[in-house]
């Protein structure tokens, strides 16, 4: 049987109105489909391979394991880990030159000129702003740079460097509960609003004052309808 999922949806200005009307003083935020459309991560990875960053190594082997988690063999907490340890024996600045190149190149031009706007608003209001992403943290840093959030404030996935040099030792890795986990560590418990993609967002979602879904995935669009979430699609992503 066919299951039918109703899901109720804000316009912008009701969007931004529920934002402005909880008058927050902490608001979180996921990045890849949240401030932006894609994901970066896989993005980043596909792009470091094509431009020889990484070794035929390494490349084969993250390949491999992609192939084995878009197949189900290979866990979310696992590849977005894996995502990061690609770059051991790397040197840092290296990795923070591609993620500006990248970024630059690849991601500005997908950012929601809403999320923008709203994102500036909230800054320029005091709100204490955070972003909490499985993908790795020298992309996240570089991205969120123009939405005026400090690195401080970026809770992503990432490795030990050591003496400048990346390592396969994983610091942290925040998807689905980890989120959570990882904004408490930050002393960020009761957030006013948090704004999130999937269902790997639902445990940091589930902290909020008030959820806010943006651009939701299928999981997360059926998982808000029982949670009672109104969601929101920027106008380049609206469903027609």
């Amino acid at each position: 049987m066919t299951r039918f999922v109703t899901e109720s949806r804000l316009s912008t200005s009701e969007f931004h109105a529920a934002v402005m009307a909880l008058s927050p003083k902490v608001a979180v935020f996921d990045c890849d489909g949240t401030l932006w459309s894609g994901d970066a991560g896989s993005g980043f990875m596909q792009w470091t391979i094509e431009t020889g960053l990484v070794s035929r190594e390494a490349a084969d082997w993250i390949d491999a394991r992609y192939r084995g988690y878009l197949r189900g063999q290979v866990s979310e907490l696992e590849i977005c880990g894996e995502m990061v340890q690609m770059y051991q024996r790397l040197h840092e600045d290296e990795m923070r030159r591609a993620a500006k190149i990248y970024f630059e190149s690849r991601i500005e031009q997908k950012i929601f000129p809403e999320m923008r706007a709203l994102v500036e608003e909230l800054r320029s209001g005091g709100v204490e702003l955070w972003t909490v992403s499985s993908t790795n943290n020298w992309v996240i840093e570089e991205a969120v740079r123009g939405f005026g959030i400090p690195a401080e404030r970026v809770l992503a996935a990432c490795v030990e460097v050591r003496d400048g040099v990346v390592t396969d030792t994983i610091l942290d890795v925040p998807t689905d509960e980890g989120k959570a986990i990882a904004l408490r560590r930050a002393r960020v418990t009761a957030p006013d609003a948090v704004f999130g993609n999937s269902v790997h967002d639902a445990a940091m979602l589930e902290m909020a004052r008030r959820a806010f879904p943006v651009n939701p995935t299928p999981g997360l669009v059926e998982r808000s309808a029982q949670e009672g979430w109104a969601v929101y699609y920027p106008v380049s992503v609206e469903p027609k």
